[in-house]
């Protein structure tokens, strides 16, 4: 499988899951909307945007709710998602929608589209605070969004935690938060994935 990847934007949510779950999966960096090999990005994401995971016979999932529940089932031994058919499978899903669309849309999108209006960033900005605080009740006492083991909704959550820098938001704030941001950010998959995008954007920077 390819996981079609830009550094430290939310598909290293993606590249946390195949590092944690020991999938052979290759990451593939687009920039420009451009493959590596110089191909047009739109002709496997017609919208542009990553992650997009192209399986091995050329189908392709473009959604992070989707590439992240499709990695977790591809070794259900690892847990990476709860079961199909229990309660917590649809907590899972109810909490990646919510981190899909009132983090990631509704705030980050806003703030760092540079297309987006100052009265859009501004109200953006404004949700940071109330976002926050009802993650870090839902935190309080856990280590993990869904259930009592680290999965995809927590790689998705620690991408976005890391983004919080910058725009300004010291997670010191939330103690919880940034408890839960320091804990995960130890572990294996998370510091190996952030290593190697951290490196590419290194390598563009310099370039």
């Amino acid at each position: 499988m390819e996981l079609f990847a830009s550094p430290m934007a939310c598909s290293l949510a993606s590249h946390i899951t195949a590092l944690e779950a020991g999938l052979p999966v290759k990451v593939r960096f687009i920039k420009d909307k451009k493959t590596e090999d110089g191909g047009d990005y739109y002709g496997i994401s017609p919208l542009g945007y990553v992650p997009a995971l192209r399986l091995d016979d050329g189908r392709v999932l473009n959604e992070n709710a989707s590439v992240l529940q499709y990695l977790a089932d591809a070794k259900p031994e690892v847990g990476l998602a709860p079961a199909w058919g229990g309660f917590e499978r649809y907590q899972l899903i109810d909490t990646l929608n919510y981190l899909g669309t009132e983090v990631h849309k509704r705030i980050f999108y806003q703030i760092f589209n540079p297309t987006s209006s100052e009265p859009a960033k501004q109200a953006a900005k404004a949700l940071i605070e109330p976002t926050l605080e009802h993650l870090a009740k839902r935190l309080d006492g856990r280590d993990t969004l869904v259930g009592d083991r680290f999965t995809v909704a927590d790689a998705y959550l620690v991408t976005m935690l890391n983004w919080f820098a910058f725009v300004g938001t010291d997670l010191k704030k939330w103690p919880v938060l940034a408890a839960y941001h320091a804990k995960h950010l130890k572990r294996p998959s998370v510091a190996q994935a952030m290593g190697v995008e951290m490196e590419e954007r290194k390598r563009r920077l310099a370039a």
